[in-house]
């Protein structure tokens, strides 16, 4: 590309603080800002992902793309096209000035005739993401193969009933996981977009389980064979497109992955609307991941609670992000993971720099939400009221209870001998939601 896509930008965009009016400046996230003892570049591991941002046109079902991407022109080479998507692209994160990036294979490079032809367009496009990396300083947050969009995946890829789908997807996740290597990705992301139903009356569920887990037990063996130390990621989501997918939710794969013997080689990748489609808050999502010490990472977004499927939108409430924030912080802080922006621009969002205002309007929320995450942290009523709360299994009774030294009949004896009698104790819940509002209001004071 022989110009600026974006050529009212400067960049890196700057931090101006809560007093500026100006819409390309951010007024909360300052990457060097220290909360908790850690910079805030580094608790928040900030990415952007290429495909809602330059690979998709702006469609939806009852209308054609509303966004100026060019290189999407059906009428341009393909590898042109690319090339140009890259530039545009890299242009925007080196001006926006977060430190990393996300993609699809198809996202970036372009399906040939053949699937060596295939293969010769990522590794050529690999060599050109590569030569931006090296320009700009920008890393990979994680790679993963796109396995729904093609109609050879209609029936899903691992659990496709057809094995010659099954090995076609193998190839391709061999191929983009040998990329993220090379990239020196920090993590790599399967998520199953297709991997479930649509009827009952065609799917033998027993076969597309033992289907998939063979299916990750090869990414998991092909990892350590090519020395690959970044973190394979599993993300969760309960249907749309499918009616059903078997990655459904957080309990979901953890009690699959342990009833396959893959507890040890998976963490999961985490989204806000997944959560909230599975009917689930998405702090509950994070706490329970963290619970089984499997987060891996988090894609930052939202639904709309209008609607019913996965509008992917910018975040925007402080309120709901804070709390699962505050979850992560609790549980250590993200280690290889790291909060990527997988969200759209509205359709109506057609200029360049709508792009930079939606950015820097997740990006600032997702920051003030780590204030306040920190100011309950280290207020520590939250923590002191949860020990009270469970205070009695560190006593003679939990403790003998949680031990195996107390039976049914012991326990059942000192009841009937009146020795205990308890009484109802308020879960005090309006009081902690006081608490949390205090902590976010007190944020947004500093």
């Amino acid at each position: 590309m022989d110009r600026a896509f974006f050529p009212d930008v400067k960049g890196p965009v700057p931090f101006a603080g809560l007093d500026s009016d100006d819409p390309l400046a951010f007024k909360v996230y300052e990457p060097d800002r220290l909360v908790l003892g850690k910079r805030m570049a580094d608790h928040l591991r900030i990415g952007v992902c290429l495909w809602h941002s330059f690979s998709w046109p702006g469609s939806d079902v009852f209308g054609s793309g509303t966004f100026d991407r060019p290189w999407l022109d059906a009428r341009m080479d393909p590898m042109v096209g690319a090339h140009e998507r890259l530039d545009a692209a890299f242009e925007f994160l080196d001006k926006l000035g977060v430190p990393f990036f996300c993609f699809h294979d198809r996202d970036v490079s372009p399906e040939g005739r053949t699937f060596a032809e295939t293969q010769a367009n990522l590794d050529a496009v690999v060599d050109a993401i590569a030569g931006h990396m090296a320009r700009t300083g920008l890393r990979l947050l994680w790679g993963t193969a796109n396995l729904f969009s093609h109609p050879r995946y209609a029936a899903g890829a691992a659990t496709n009933p057809d094995p010659e789908v099954f090995a076609f997807a193998a190839a391709q996740v061999k191929s983009m996981l040998e990329a993220t290597h090379r990239l020196d990705g920090a993590n790599y992301v399967l998520w199953g977009g297709r991997e479930g139903y649509e009827t009952l009356l065609n799917t033998d569920l027993a076969r597309e389980e033992a289907q998939l887990a063979r299916f990750l037990h090869l990414v998991a063996e092909h990892k350590h064979k090519i020395g690959f130390k970044g973190t394979l990621l599993i993300e969760p989501k309960p249907q749309e497109p499918t009616k059903h997918q078997y990655d459904y939710d957080v309990a979901t794969v953890i009690g699959f992955l342990e009833r396959h013997h893959l507890e040890g080689e998976y963490r999961l990748n985490l989204e806000v609307n997944h959560a909230t489609l599975a009917g689930h808050s998405f702090q509950h999502e994070v706490a329970l991941a963290i619970s089984h010490g499997m987060l891996g990472s988090v894609d930052a977004n939202r639904g709309d609670y209008q609607n019913g499927w996965d509008t992917d939108q910018f975040p925007n409430s402080v309120d709901e992000l804070s709390l699962a924030v505050f979850e992560i912080l609790r549980g250590g802080g993200l280690t290889t993971g790291g909060f990527n922006f997988d969200t759209k621009l509205r359709r109506q969002s057609m200029d360049h720099d709508d792009l930079f205002h939606a950015h820097i309007g997740g990006i600032d929320t997702l920051a003030q939400s780590l204030l306040a995450a920190a100011a309950m942290i280290e207020s520590g009523d939250l923590e002191r009221l949860r020990s009270e709360r469970y205070a009695g299994w560190t006593r003679p009774l939990g403790a003998s209870i949680l031990e195996g030294q107390a039976g049914l009949d012991t326990l059942a004896g000192r009841v009937l001998a009146g020795e205990i009698d308890p009484r109802p104790v308020s879960g005090r819940q309006e009081l902690l939601e006081n608490v949390v509002n205090r902590q976010i209001w007190a944020a947004n004071r500093h």
